[in-house]
Parts: structure tokens; sequence; C-alpha cells
């Protein structure tokens, strides 16, 4: 049985499967080309991220969350070019699903696309909560007032009732609103109407999808450099520099007021971010020259929204000091308000352009998970019908119904802060197993025309990398591998948010373990095997920020996968192409 969990699927079978579903007419229709691709690229990046996740990081992190966003964009960056390293191999449908059968094997293909649907499916329930905040936000300053009961969820509405401090909005809606059997009908009205509204629309075919999506890129781009411009304008007229340099609770002024910790506690925020780069693997049937369009799409948008968010960080947190973010979800809006730089009209631009932003995340997202699905049905993990494509729209209709769906049902009764957490953890998981993919598959010679991984030996650089890492730490920080490495794990419900302790929880604390552990293992065997520096490197990144994930995070996470593998085990695994051809069938 463990051989047939690992069984892999060889490359050549992989382009043979989709050679024939393109003979067979069941092909998707090929019109993308790398603006495209750096267009939907650049529409899954800046979104909900930018416009409501940053405001938690800031608050956590201060102005040092830059140095998070730059260690998330140089994860990122390397995991892109194992992204594309796959992508140019294998020029199909699927994204890191496709790649781990390939390099892991079926089990763990299986594990990743599972991952996948946390980050296609479920954190496209956070864009639509977060639109929906923007929106009504929006027609509230235009004097249109859609009831309070109307646009939240049930579930964000109890807890902050439970938890005494609702908020004006919250306890308008859990208190006026209509009853029916005992049960309050709270729903977000307007995160269900964009469900539908970008389900059809994907429904409806990719060429329209990439019209609709390239429109909105430019728009939003434009008004976060407008942002951009004249919030940084305003920061050295009203002289408000000393802002990035704020004082702590002990008075003394730093760039990480919370220490790296309170850093690294915005971990979530921070990398939810920069989720969607990864769905421009996921177009590759539809991409004119996927083996070398696709890379190109991947890295420039990458690289274009990271030098984004780093601009717009220096912006929030020189405008307004970083402790007046706390439960702000609209942080670029909340900088112009009377009380901090006094912008009215750009308050309502900023609205506009988040509205903008996040119905082409919700797009690109809703484009990617049935993509994933349609690849699992050719495997054979899912029914048949999920690789069903639409005779008039060449799109895999009955998949995208079932996402929208996915996304639309627990919008009834889910909430932000949950699905946030939930997405990154899953997110990074997949990106993890992307990069340890890579070092499994051999190399292969360069040919032009396609992107090419380039190889450096990291025999003697990583190891010295995670040598000089460990020095540096012990030096500086004398205590940390001491506390580490201590069993205690009493006082940490005060540690939450002091920068005196160094490993904030106890599952911070086992998570760093396991982390430093792995470093020195994947150091042995660098020397040993001359692994390639690049997917180690994107592989450590990724790791890392695994270790600022929190207890409730990884309970959530290994529930999920155990649910995954019960429903891999009934079905999949039965009707598996590879089990059944193995079987005789």
């Amino acid at each position: 049985m463990p051989n047939r969990l690992f069984r892999r699927k060889p490359i050549r079978e992989i382009m043979e499967d989709k050679q024939e579903a393109e003979a067979h007419h069941h092909g998707l229709r090929r019109v993308l080309t790398v603006r495209d691709l750096t267009f939907f690229g650049i529409a899954a990046i800046i979104g909900a991220g930018s416009f409501s996740s940053l405001g938690g990081a800031v608050y956590s992190g201060g102005p040092g969350v830059i140095v998070l966003f730059i260690i998330c964009g140089i994860a990122c960056a390397f995991t892109a070019f194992c992204y594309a390293e796959f992508a140019s191999r294998i020029p199909v449908a699927g994204s890191a699903y496709t790649y781990a059968y390939a390099s892991f094997g079926e089990l763990f293909a299986w594990i990743i696309g599972w991952a996948l649907l946390m980050e296609y499916s479920i954190g496209n329930i956070y864009v639509a909560f977060s639109w929906s905040d923007y929106f009504t936000s929006l027609l509230g300053k235009l004097n249109i007032h859609i009831p309070e009961y109307f646009t939240t969820s049930y579930h964000e509405a109890r807890i902050a009732i439970e938890s005494g401090n609702p908020g004006k909005e919250l306890a308008n809606a859990w208190n006026t609103a209509p009853m029916i059997g005992g049960l309050r009908m709270i729903i977000d009205v307007p995160a269900l109407l964009i469900n539908l509204m970008i389900t059809y629309l994907v429904y409806r075919g990719v060429k329209e999808s990439r019209n609709f999506s390239n429109v909105m890129v430019v728009l939003k781009l434009a008004v976060v450099i407008l942002v951009i411009l004249v919030g940084g304008a305003l920061v050295f007229s009203n002289d408000l520099t000393s802002n990035w340099m704020p004082a702590n609770e002990q008075g003394i002024r730093s760039f990480m007021p919370n220490g790296f910790g309170g850093v690294m506690a915005a971990v979530s925020g921070v990398f939810f971010a920069y989720i969607g780069f990864d769905a421009v693997s996921v177009l590759a049937e539809e991409s004119k020259n996927p083996q070398r369009d696709l890379p190109k799409g991947m890295i420039w948008s990458l690289i274009i929204c990271t030098v984004v968010y780093i601009l717009l960080t220096l912006v929030l947190t020189g405008s307004v000091v970083y402790t007046k973010f706390a439960n702000v979800g609209d942080p670029l809006a909340f900088i112009f308000e009377k009380e901090n730089l006094n912008m009215g009209w750009m308050q309502i631009l900023v609205a506009i352009c988040a509205v903008i932003a996040m119905t082409s995340v919700m797009l690109v997202f809703q484009m990617g998970q049935p993509r994933i699905w349609m690849s699992m049905s050719r495997d054979g993990l899912l029914p048949h019908k999920f690789q069903e494509i639409h005779p008039k729209y060449k799109t895999p209709s009955f998949a995208t119904i079932v996402t929208g769906l996915l996304v639309g049902i627990p919008i009834l009764f889910t909430d932000k802060t949950f699905v946030l957490d939930f997405t990154s953890i899953g997110t990074l998981f997949a990106f993890v197993l992307v990069c340890g993919g890579v070092l499994l598959i051999p190399r292969r010679p360069k040919t032009q025309g396609k992107f090419h991984l380039p190889y450096v030996n990291a025999k003697l650089i990583f190891p010295l990398l995670i040598a000089t890492a460990i020095g540096l730490i012990a030096v500086n920080s004398k205590q940390y591998f001491t506390e580490l490495f201590n069993a205690d794990f009493t006082n940490y419900s005060q540690a939450v948010n002091s920068s005196q302790y160094l490993f904030q929880t106890p599952a911070v604390k086992i998570a760093t373990i396991i982390f430093w552990i792995t470093a020195v293992l994947l150091a042995i065997l660098s020397f040993v095997r001359n692994l390639s520096l690049l997917p180690l490197m994107g592989l450590i990144c990724c790791l890392y920020l695994l270790t600022g994930m929190s207890g409730s995070n990884w309970k959530w996470f290994f529930v999920w996968f155990a649910i995954g593998l019960v429903i891999y085990f009934i079905y999949g695994y039965r009707k598996s192409k590879l089990h059944l051809l193995a079987s005789g069938y």
C-alpha cells in the first residue's frame, strides 16, 4: 500500500492527458499573453490583503512590519521560481497539485490539492466579506444605507456580542435583526451577491474575465499609486516621519515597537497580501505560450506588488501612529479621515478602488479553483463531472458552479478572522511542497524559449547560511536558544502583545524548534546530495513563516487535512487512474 500512495504520474503522461483532451475538443481556449498573465497576478495579489488585512498587520508589528513584507516577498520570489520551473516543464492546468503528482506522488498531490482549496475557495470568502465592508462604506458616503443585519455575518455579530465590545454597527445588527423561528436573520447580502456575479462571469469564459480583470487592474493600480503619492507627500509636509519610530511600552522609540515577535505575529495578515501570484500557473492551458509566458507573468506581478506593498506600509505607518490601526478594516481609507490626514475625497476614491481591487481578486481565485478540480478529475481523484467543459464557453462549467457554492454557503456562518488565518497556513504549506518538489525532480538541459531554473550548488552555501544564522542569533540574542529549548511553557498567556518574550505562544515555540531541526537536516542533505540553492531557499523561507502561526491555526489545519484524507481513501484512492491501470482495469 505505501508504494501505491506515493506512485508518481510521469510528466509524459500528464502532457498526453492534456493533448487527448484537446484532441476531443475538451481543451480550454488559449487567449492569454504575458501582459494578461501579469495583470491576472496583480489582480489576485493587490486586493483584500492591501485594502483590509494590512491594518491588523500594521497594528501588530508597527512600522517594522515592512521587514515581514520583505521576508514574505523573498519567500514568494523563491517560490515563484519553483512554480515557474514546474510551469515550464508541465504547462497544464492544476498548479501545484499537478506538480506534486509528478514529484511527490499521489497522496501528496491530493494533500496539496486539498490545501489549494483553502487558498482559492476559502480565501475568497474573506475577500467577499472585505468587499462587502468597503461596498457598504462607499454606499454610506453616498447616503445609501443598508440595514446592518444585511451587511455582516451572523457568526461575526454573535462573537462580537459575546465579547462584550461589539461596536456600534455589529450591536445594531444583532439588536435590530428580524427573528424567524427564534433565529436572528443576519446575512451579509453584498458578499453573497458579489460571489454570484463573479461565478457567473467565470462561467461565461476566460476571455470575458480577462478583459474585465485588465480594466480593474489598471484602475486600482492608478488609485494605489495616488494613495502612495498623496499620502507620502502629506507625511513629509506635515512632518510625520517620527511615526516611523514610535515609542513602545517602555517609552523607547523603535522601528519595531513590539519587537520582532510582534512583527512575526502579523504573518497571517502579511502573507495573505501575497496570496494569488501562484494563481497565474493555474491558467497554463489558456496561455498562448505557457512555457515562456507563465514564469514571466508570475515573476513580474510579484516584483510589482512587493514594491507597492512596501511603499503602502511606509505611507500608512507614517500617516498615523500604528496603535490607531486596531480593528481597522479599511486602513487605506482610514488614513485620510478627518482626525488623520483629513482628505474626504481621497476616502471616497479609496473606497471605490477597494471595491474594484477585491472584485478582481475574487475573479482570479474563482477561476483558479475549478481548473485545479478539473485536473484532479482527469486523474480520477474526483468524479468525472468536474472535468466537464461547457460546449460554448469552453470553461469547466460544473466545477465553476460548485466553487461558487463552496464560497457562497460558508458566508452564512463564518467570519473574516478565521478565514484569514486558515487560508494563510494552507497556502504556505502548499508553497513548501512546491519548493520541495523541485528538489526531487531531475535537472534538465536548457531549452531555448523555455524558462529554466538556474542551478546553484548548495553544497557549501546553504550549510554556511544556516551556520551563520545560528551564530548571529547566538551572539546577538544569548537567551534565544536557551529559551527555545527550555521545556517551561508557563506565562504565555501574558505574552501575546509583549516584546519581552521571544516565543509568544507554545505553538510558536514548538514550530520554531521544528524549523531549526529541519534547517539543520536540510543543510546536511544539501552537502551530501548537492541540492539546488534556489528551491532550498524558498523551502526554508516558507517554513520560517509557518513558525508565526498560532495554535488555533495549526489545530484547524490538521482537522481540515484529516477530512481531506478521509475523502481520499473513500473515493480518490480506489478511483485513481494510476490505481486502475495498476490493477488491470
